[in-house]
């Protein structure tokens, strides 16, 4: 539930993106599918990690994250608020870091929101960040005085092995018995919940009902309708008449450029170069091209082996497809004890330099080219394509998707929940907090690529003036293609009073799909907290009546409407 909102944070693919209304509505939604609303829980979600954390991952075991209280309660608090009041999410999960000096663990700030929210779950460390109290951030010096600081402060189950002093603690004073008992209570109310002490009707689920063909077919939908067209000129979806195709590309036949990371294993996996092999008729070109971010493919060949490989498949098919971009062994997690990956963040928003030769020397053949993206942030391929299309990392069918999309059985949809930068360059410090000159609400244009909420289609829709009333807007959005296509209309509102949002923010957004020539009616909620502007002391209130309401689709075509209330 984090907010990604520097693109060199190596966990960014972990979240819901850089806006606090994405990430609120989404994760609201995927803790209600996960927990049920039947009499037991299906499973105890946990909202993580609580709440100012985005890296750096190399520096957040003694790592201060400063934040100002207009930030953390603009941006960096209300996906967890939505949780607990809208969701009921049943567990929360602190980070790391030092907030503002504390233990996200055991501070008493980021404690007293949650009661004041009503969560009414229990509260878990991230693992072993108990031990980090006396052996990085020093704010104890024990192991019974870190265990004590958190069991007292709220935390009531630590990931690690800290709380086996928890006793220690007790006969040294530190702690109570009911410091314990309340912890206790807390923790097995959760498994009650679960129904770990009765008999449910999830005892009796069989192994046969797990990755069934309905499963495989949400998985291929999920990567299908988030994959984000950012340029076509006309290529795609891809011609009849096209007879010979070159796949290309370090993660053209990989694994892992499908599953990202923290993935459990599927029975099936299909990979972009198995995904057209299965849709196309034609002739394929296959070439690896170059390492994912080594200069040689392997230990005793020369630096640049298969660039005259992958050139003599290009200069031999019709089109190109280059599959390049990273995986988790170039973004993810800090590695530790408890992650299996060693990744951490990202240097800059550049493919390795392999795939930058291997993309200029492609690129200079002149042949039709379409560069596939596999990453799980704004990446950068600074090259001149005909078309790009990102598929993130998109789950064990994510080959298939990739050719639905490619020879036009499926409209791009996908929206882009974050911004492409340019360059790193032009970024503040990962290590500062401050929002300012971060995401499409505070940053200015000119290190933009592609904005927040962006993504093509091969459908062209059009949007009727909108009309707005003080707590929603609505807007007729019509298809005027010859094919279904889905699309997603965003609303953002934009204030004009000193403190409020400088480039204006997401409010709500739906996706729609459309039969050719259809049209349709949509109306788009202003949540009442949209209006109100958090002040520099963290409070919220309504301070001005002229707002700016505009609703995008992301294909450029941008409607608004002035509203005084």
């Amino acid at each position: 539930m984090n907010i990604f909102r520097d693109p060199r944070w190596g966990r960014g693919h972990e979240t819901y993106g850089e806006d606090p209304c994405l990430t609120s509505r989404l994760g609201v939604e995927y803790v209600k599918g996960l927990q049920g609303d039947g009499k037991y829980l299906k499973t105890a979600a946990c909202a993580k990690h609580f709440a100012v954390h985005s890296g750096p991952e190399a520096e957040r075991h003694v790592f201060n994250a400063e934040v100002s209280p207009k930030d953390i309660e603009e941006t960096y608090l209300p996906a967890f608020r939505a949780l607990v009041e809208e969701a009921h999410v049943e567990s929360v999960m602190g980070a790391y870091n030092l907030v503002n000096g504390e233990p996200a663990c055991a501070s008493p700030f980021l404690m007293g929101k949650l009661r004041e929210w009503g969560f009414d779950g229990y509260f878990t460390s991230d693992c072993w960040a108990i031990r980090d109290f006396h052996t990085t951030h020093c704010v104890t010096a024990t192991a019974p005085e870190s265990a004590a600081m958190a069991l007292k402060a709220g935390c009531d189950m630590n990931c690690g092995n800290t709380y086996l002093h928890i006793l220690a603690a007790l006969e040294k004073g530190l702690v109570t018995e009911e410091d314990i008992h309340r912890a206790c209570v807390h923790v097995l109310r959760t498994r009650i919940r679960l129904g770990q002490l009765d008999r449910t009707e999830f005892d009796d689920i069989p192994y046969t009902a797990v990755s069934t063909e309905e499963h495989k077919q949400a998985s291929l939908e999920c990567a299908l309708r988030s994959a984000v067209l950012l340029e076509n000129d006309g290529l795609l979806p891809l011609s009849d008449s096209v007879k010979t195709i070159a796949v290309i590309g370090p993660n053209a036949d990989s694994r892992d450029a499908l599953t990202g990371n923290y993935n459990g294993t599927a029975d099936q996996y299909v990979t972009f170069l198995e995904g057209i092999r299965e849709r196309f008729s034609g002739r394929i070109l296959y070439s690896q091209g170059c390492h994912l971010y080594k200069d040689r493919t392997q230990g005793l060949a020369q630096p640049g082996n298969l660039y005259s490989e992958a050139l003599a498949a290009a200069e031999n098919s019709d089109v190109i497809v280059a599959c390049v971009g990273l995986d988790a062994t170039l973004e993810g997690e800090e590695g530790d004890t408890g992650n299996e990956f060693s990744s951490g963040d990202k240097n800059d928003l550049r493919l390795p330099e392999s795939q930058r030769t291997l993309l200029q020397k492609l690129s200079a053949l002149g042949k039709p080219l379409v560069i596939v993206l596999a990453a799980g942030s704004s990446v950068n391929v600074e090259v001149e394509c005909n078309a790009l299309l990102d598929m993130w990392y998109p789950g064990q069918l994510g080959g298939r998707a990739l050719a639905q999309l490619l020879f036009g059985d499926v409209s791009p949809s996908g929206k882009l929940p974050v911004t492409f930068y340019r360059s790193a360059d032009l970024l503040p410090d990962i290590r500062d907090y401050s929002m300012k000159n971060r995401t499409y609400r505070y940053c200015t244009p000119e290190n933009v690529l592609y904005p927040f909420g962006y993504g093509l289609s091969y459908a062209k829709f059009t949007l009727s003036q909108p009309e707005f009333t003080g707590n929603s807007a609505s807007v007729t959005i019509t298809n005027e293609s010859g094919f279904y296509a889905e699309d997603v209309l965003q609303l953002y509102v934009r204030g004009y009073s000193e403190y409020d949002v400088p480039n204006g923010s997401l409010c709500w957004f739906e996706r729609v799909g459309l039969a050719p020539g259809e049209s349709r009616r949509v109306t788009l909620e202003v949540p009442a907290e949209a209006l109100e502007t958090v002040q520099p002391d963290g409070g919220r209130k309504r301070c001005g009546t002229h707002f700016t309401l505009t609703v995008k689709d992301g294909t450029g075509t941008d409607v608004s409407g002035e509203i005084i209330l």
